[in-house]
């Protein structure tokens, strides 16, 4: 027999047995779809993160307080502490002392009831400056952002986010309507645009004042600030800024080569890095399962082939008889188990790519497909219809013609 003999042949075995056939080959299409979705699940989360980080720039220093200890020796987490000041902020502004920074962000505050008539919701209320907009990369859908004259006067004005908006106001205009936070009227003045959440929470959902009210009205003439952002002059000078807010914020804080910073700086680098890191584990995890899933259809093709080498033990006799060498054998039942495997990695992969597609509507998570990725598993599911054909088809090769014609 040709090898185009054998595949006709080796076909119209699958053929005839077509259930028998079709749950062997679900079996390999469930591994397969599972392989491409999970892989496709990392990578959209990793995109997404990408996606999010970049929002807010690649040329970002985080700059955020250390950890408390109490009298027991029990320490809070990363941030519990009021270690960074308004001072500090403006230190890090200075040219002299910081010259690769281009712009200084503070940020201080934290949840607050808010009153728009007889709506009430609950928001992140933030003080800061005027340079928050640009070190953060927002824009506005509407009205102006803090300046300069609002922060030394004090004034009682606010700059909303689109989802706190709404849900004061509805579909009204906000500019010029006015607030209630803490006790204090604050009238709107702008209203961000949206951007979703990020490694700082929903930044749709808050509210800036200026950080000078935001102390004088709402902080009870606190200082403290919770987060200071730092803006790099360039992505090239990330690492230059890096080196001088840590030894400005050294300075200022009295500390020495021995002490142990009470601050703590991030970039988005390595926000990204750790996000990344993660979505790779997990994604291997649940790559591992699905290949679980796949070695199960592969014990599928092993125990189908091994019925059909029974069910087929006076044919491979007589073929033998005629003159069939084992290797004609071997190659018969083996090609047999590709097709099952073939077939299985094909639908798979049909059945992933279309997952990907509607998976997202339905749960809010993108998924990416990748050629590579998707080619692979389908040479995987080849293998494994191979790889578990390999002991059925050398057992068949190995029957005597005599034995096998003597079968009932």
């Amino acid at each position: 027999m040709n090898w185009l003999d054998t595949l006709r042949t080796g076909w119209e075995a699958v053929r005839t047995h077509r259930l028998r056939s079709l749950l062997t080959v679900v079996g390999i299409l469930i591994g397969i779809a599972s392989v491409i979705l999970t892989i496709g699940f990392g990578q959209g989360a990793q995109a997404e993160v990408r996606a999010q980080i970049s929002a807010l720039g690649s040329n970002l220093l985080i700059v955020t307080p250390g950890s408390t200890t109490d009298a027991s020796g029990l320490r809070g987490g990363s941030g519990s502490a009021t270690t960074l000041t308004m001072d500090d902020a403006e230190v890090l502004a200075s040219d002299v002392v910081a010259p690769d920074v281009a712009a200084v962000a503070p940020v201080s505050g934290g949840p607050q009831s808010l009153t728009a008539g007889d709506v009430n919701w609950t928001a992140t209320v933030n003080g800061t400056t005027p340079a928050w907009l640009d070190v953060r990369n927002r824009s506005l859908t509407s009205g102006r952002f803090l300046t300069d004259q609002d922060l030394e006067n004090e004034a009682a004005v606010m700059v909303l986010g689109p989802d706190t908006a709404g849900e004061l106001f509805g579909l009204r205009d906000p500019v010029g309507q006015t607030v209630l936070a803490g006790g204090a009227a604050f009238t709107v003045v702008g209203v961000l645009d949206s951007v979703g959440s990020s490694s700082s929470g929903d930044e749709d959902d808050l509210a800036l004042v200026p950080s000078t009210t935001a102390a004088t009205r709402l902080a009870a003439g606190s200082t403290s600030v919770s987060t200071i952002y730092v803006e790099a002059a360039s992505a090239g000078q990330l690492s230059a800024a890096y080196q001088e807010v840590d030894a400005a914020l050294a300075t200022a804080h009295g500390l020495t080569g021995q002490d142990e910073p009470d601050y703590t700086i991030s970039t988005q680098e390595s926000l990204l890095d750790t996000a990344t890191e993660t979505d790779r584990t997990l994604t291997i995890l649940l790559a591992g399962i699905a290949g679980i899933s796949l070695v199960v259809g592969g014990i599928g093709v092993m125990n189908i082939m091994l019925v059909s080498v029974t069910e087929r033990i006076r044919e491979i006799g007589l073929r033998k008889a005629l003159g069939a060498t084992p290797a004609v054998i071997r190659r018969q039942f083996l090609l047999e188990a590709s097709v099952l495997g073939l077939a299985g990695g094909l639908l798979g992969a049909g059945l992933g790519v279309l997952g990907a597609e509607l998976l997202p509507r339905f749960i809010g998570q993108p998924v990416e497909i990748s050629v590579p990725a998707t080619v692979a598993a389908v040479a995987m599911a080849l293998a494994v219809g191979v790889g578990f054909g390999v002991y059925p088809a050398g057992r068949a090769a190995r029957l005597a013609p005599i034995d096998a014609l003597r079968s009932e």
